[in-house]
This record gives structure tokens, sequence and C-alpha cells, in this order.
């Protein structure tokens, strides 16, 4: 089993959308930040919001087995393999993470 990496692309805010549906105050996602570093196989990693890694984690597990070696869905999604492009679920402030298969066993 192969670690995988996962790294923060972006952080997002609709203001449209959180002006119309949020909570008083609401900003862009508190937790992550464009940049940060994580790891894992099976495992949420210490400091990855929970609600994200529901949102991967079968994707993450799927890399860390191999899916990777070939491009995920028949190539018509990621052309790049050993890639996952993901999204949490706030939609009001999704967070775009990057998955990438290493060579690092685990």
């Amino acid at each position: 089993m192969k670690k995988v990496k996962i790294t923060v692309l972006r952080t997002m805010f609709n203001e449209d959308l959180a002006a119309e549906y949020g909570t008083e105050g609401l900003a862009a996602c508190p937790f992550h930040r464009e940049g940060q570093v994580f790891y894992a196989d099976y495992a949420k990693p210490e400091g990855l919001c929970d609600e994200a890694w529901k949102a991967i984690y079968q994707y993450v597990f799927a890399l860390a087995h191999g899916a990777g070696n070939e491009v995920f869905y028949y190539g018509d999604w990621i052309r790049k393999p050993g890639t996952a492009i993901c999204s949490c679920n706030d939609g009001l402030r999704p967070v775009i993470f990057k998955l990438e298969t290493t060579q690092e066993e685990e």
C-alpha cells in the first residue's frame, strides 16, 4: 500500500450563496489553507477536516491500493495517472484537494 499526498490547491468562498444561505459572518474555510500538505493511506491524517475526509477518503483509499496506476474513470476525468482532484462537500466554502500516489510504502 502506498501513501497518498493530499495538497490543498484552493480554498473558495461563494459570497453570493453565503449571503443568501449562510450564517452571519461566514467566511472561507477556517481549517485549511492553500499549499497545506497531508499524507494518508486509509486513516484520516491529523489536522484534516472530518467533513473533507468523508468526501475524499474513497479516492485516497483507491490510490493507496493501486487504482491510480491507470487513469481514473476510463480516462474522462483526470489525464494524469495516480492523481485525483477532489473537493469537500461544503458548497458555500469548498476546498479543492489534489491527491497523488507516492512511491512511499505505508
